[in-house]
């Protein structure tokens, strides 16, 4: 789905409204999965109805990967307000959170754009939506998983 054909976009009209709190913190792979019509979609876009946000570390990885397929700068930054994506900083206190959790994924390959998500995750206590079935082997305090695959 390219930002230019939007209006066929996964969310019924009208469009949800961006919210500072949410229900979700969207990992980029939830979001990419929602972007590319993955399986487990139709999950983000019932997190998304509701409210979601994102830590902007997921935002940069999305942003990224969608302009590595090609897609422009205006096409990437327009998905994010078609979605109504709460974009959260990356503020000093989730960042040494996400550094402590450094350890405790490591095994699972996880990186510092996961890290960033489950810390947004549990500094705001809403659940982290993930593509990553590695994540449902965490056990981390405050932090809740949820997978959409």
């Amino acid at each position: 789905m390219r930002a230019s054909s939007m209006s066929s976009s996964p969310l019924a009209e009208p469009k949800p409204r961006r919210i500072e709190t949410a229900v979700v913190i969207l990992d980029a792979s939830a979001t990419l999965a929602l972007i590319l019509k993955e399986p487990g979609a139709a999950m983000v876009v019932d997190a998304l109805r509701v409210g979601a946000s994102m830590s902007a570390v997921n935002v940069a990885e999305v942003a990224a990967r969608l302009q590595m397929e090609g897609w422009s700068e205006s096409e990437t930054g327009m998905v994010f307000d078609e979605l109504c994506i709460h974009i959260r900083p990356f503020d000093a206190a989730t960042a040494l959170l996400s550094g402590r959790y450094r350890i405790s994924t490591q095994a699972l390959g996880l990186g510092l754009g996961d890290r960033a998500c489950l810390a947004t995750a549990c500094t705001t206590g809403f659940p982290a939506l993930t593509a990553d079935r590695a994540w449902i082997q965490l056990d981390l305090e405050g932090v809740e998983v949820r997978c959409i695959r």
